[in-house]
């Protein structure tokens, strides 16, 4: 049970009412309280699915990398049936959920996006070699891309174990994608 109620479509403008009752997940009616905030964050987290320069595989395998580090089992129920319809394997799934960086099944690059998350996440910053590796393998865009959606979903995780929301069923592939265009 959260531990905030959920935001009451009756309580705000139609234009918020109108967002909260097409949303596919609890999280966004958690949100929803911060009325001035909540469209713009819609749009910001669905450029983040929708519009980086960064490779949606490796976006959902840092995601995981958050939900796992980050004990969110939240955003694991969605994000592993996202990562596995851009193409994870279960054994990659497995290897972010089991702390197995070095799995076989794992590309250098994914390697390289899960090493660096996981200094992001648990050290608060990566260090300068292994940013140096990762900005010369995909560019200085990529990597602030990477930066801004691990600061997003560990924000996301937090906000989630603080109100006590319990996961949502996982939506089906590319629900999430359209309910924040």
């Amino acid at each position: 049970m959260p531990r905030l109620p959920y935001y009451d479509p009756d309580d705000g403008p139609d234009s918020i009412r109108e967002l909260v009752e097409g949303a596919p997940l609890s999280l966004f009616r958690m949100v929803a309280h911060a009325q001035s905030a909540f469209e713009p964050w819609l749009r910001y987290s669905a450029a983040l699915l929708r519009r980086l320069e960064l490779d949606p595989l490796l976006r959902e395998l840092a995601i995981l990398q958050v939900a796992h580090l980050l004990d969110s089992p939240y955003e694991w129920v969605q994000h592993v049936v996202l990562a596995q319809a851009l193409g994870a394997s279960e054994q990659q799934v497995a290897a972010v959920e089991h702390d197995r960086q070095d799995d076989p099944s794992l590309s250098e690059e994914q390697r390289l996006i899960l090493g660096f998350s996981r200094e992001v996440i648990l050290d608060g910053a990566a260090s300068a070699e292994r940013t140096a590796e990762l900005s010369a393998r995909l560019g200085p865009r990529q990597v602030i891309e990477l930066l801004l959606l691990l600061g997003n979903y560990m924000a996301i995780a937090r906000l989630i174990a603080t109100t006590g929301l319990e996961p949502d069923p996982p939506l089906p592939s590319g629900t999430l994608e359209r309910a924040q265009s």
